[in-house]
């Protein structure tokens, strides 16, 4: 099976090893199932907003041929305060486009939440309720999409919260995710998978 990870740095696994990135362990976990799923395609890239992901996806032109794809991707647009119809609009584009790269199967799409990085130690300048508040609603617009589309909604958010000060999921910045946390999402995306297939 072909897997196309589409996403920004939570996708890429800033400041991690490239096999510790989420994408990568879930093709381990699936492995240790017997489970053959190959990682043909990461575009994603630390910073990316809905727009700027729309945009390298028309430069790239993934094939319409995946047998799995994940989409992560929004967390720049509440980070920049970018307007959320602006982000609801990109965001619709880009799960009709992971579709298509799934072969016209919306089963096979799975949209993953927006972590909560306010909560962070990286987090020293804004309120931390407010961001919460924001990557909230930003969650409800992904939810309430992959719903209508038929997408699985895989909600990380709440484990990015319990372990926002814990530094075994902490990289050095303070911000992003270590192979820890990613690993705890291999495991669900790995679990969704396995009950579609």
């Amino acid at each position: 099976m072909r897997y196309l990870a589409l996403g920004d740095s939570y996708t890429i696994g800033e400041l991690v090893p490239l096999e510790k990135n989420f994408p990568h362990q879930t093709v381990t976990v699936l492995k240790g199932k017997n489970i053959n799923l190959q990682l043909d395609k990461t575009i994603a890239v630390t910073g990316w907003t809905t727009g700027e992901l729309n945009e390298a996806i028309a430069k790239e032109k993934p094939t319409q041929d995946y047998d799995w794809v994940t989409l992560l991707i929004g967390v720049n647009n509440q980070y920049r305060g970018q307007e959320i119809e602006r982000y609801e609009k990109e965001l619709y584009n880009l799960i009709s486009q992971s579709i298509l790269f799934a072969k016209g199967r919306a089963s096979r799409v799975i949209i993953l939440s927006i972590p909560d990085w306010g909560m962070t130690p990286f987090n020293t300048k804004r309120d931390i309720t407010q961001v919460s508040k924001e990557i909230d609603e930003y969650n409800t617009i992904k939810k309430k999409w992959a719903e209508h589309f038929g997408c699985p909604y895989l909600d990380i958010t709440p484990l990015t919260r319990k372990f926002s000060k814990n530094e075994d999921y902490l990289t050095e910045d303070k911000l992003h995710l270590t192979g820890k946390m990613y690993r705890l999402w291999a495991e669900r995306i790995a679990r969704i998978i396995i009950d579609n297939s």
